[in-house]
């Protein structure tokens, strides 16, 4: 059995700046309840529960009409609780499978109807090694990605950016749109000019990929407010910022320490300081979104 982990703050700081009208979340996890929705046996930890209408809560705190969520490994390739919340949310919300290379045709029909927008693919790994179980792989998105694209979804792809070099080439043959998790959960000791990176910076520029900023607090050195994340953020954003959304990653697993829990307010406050433009804000927030994930209006 792993360790339960903590769940995220109760209270979280006011957000700095309103929130256009439409605004999304991009990136966020719901967990039980766990009588109806139980996490898997094999896991990499074990979260409180946070189901759907707590998520629903989070997006009304900090001003969000929507959100995206994404089935999370400790779900495996379980997407029910995903598609229940979508199924009580359906205007609100969009989501991301974890999906195996056999799935059924009828099977994405299904979740496409119910609002799934993409398929995540676990590739993080740490000196060649998994970080987290479950999750599918290299199989999986070869198989799919034709099936995908059929049905207008994307690929996300969970890849720390140091192995982008060795990955690129197969991932722009796919000929599918892509979008890498969390900037590529790069190291800040690495620098913006870390190979891997570069090469997150130039798929982005070339419109072949897309990146969420979000987990910020992941990757940080300094901790909140994540100042040294600040030009990790700007070589994206100089890149492409049409193909750039935001995510809080609520609601911020796999921590232990309540010190370390990140603030969904102060996380905002961090991007509210990359991006002072209010027309890039609104394309990040709002326009992107909802291009990438088909919501209407």
């Amino acid at each position: 059995m792993t360790k339960p982990c903590l769940g995220p703050l109760p209270t979280p700081a006011a957000p700095p700046i309103p929130m256009p009208p439409h605004a999304c979340d991009c990136h966020a996890h719901v967990f039980g309840p766990y009588a109806r929705f139980p996490l898997a046996d094999e896991r990499s930890y074990t979260p409180p529960e946070n189901p759907a209408d707590r998520f629903i809560a989070h997006l009304d705190r900090l001003g969000f009409e929507r959100g995206v969520l994404v089935t999370a490994s400790v779900y495996g390739m379980e997407n029910t609780s995903l598609v229940d919340a979508l199924q009580r949310y359906p205007s609100r919300l969009r989501g991301v499978a974890v999906l195996g290379a056999d799935t059924p045709e009828a099977e994405l029909d299904r979740l496409s109807a119910h609002g799934v927008r993409a398929a995540r693919f676990n590739l993080f790994r740490r000196d060649g090694q998994a970080v987290y179980r479950n999750g599918a792989g290299l199989d999986a998105l070869r198989a799919l990605a034709p099936k995908l694209a059929a049905r207008g979804w994307h690929a996300q792809i969970w890849v720390h950016a140091p192995d982008l070099p060795e990955l690129e080439p197969l991932l722009r043959a796919l000929s599918i749109g892509l979008v890498i998790d969390h900037m590529g959960r790069m190291s800040i000791a690495n620098g913006t000019a870390d190979v891997g990176f570069q090469r997150l910076i130039a798929m982005l520029a070339d419109g072949v990929a897309w990146t969420k900023i979000s987990g910020a607090d992941r990757v940080s050195a300094q901790g909140a407010p994540y100042d040294d994340v600040a030009p990790f953020f700007d070589a994206i954003l100089a890149a492409n910022p049409q193909q750039v959304v935001w995510g809080s990653d609520w609601p911020h697993v796999n921590y232990f320490d309540a010190a370390q829990m990140p603030d969904d307010g102060v996380l905002l406050e961090r991007f509210a300081r990359a991006v002072p433009d209010h027309a890039l804000r609104r394309a990040i927030l709002v326009d992107n979104p909802a291009r990438l994930y088909g919501f209407a209006g």
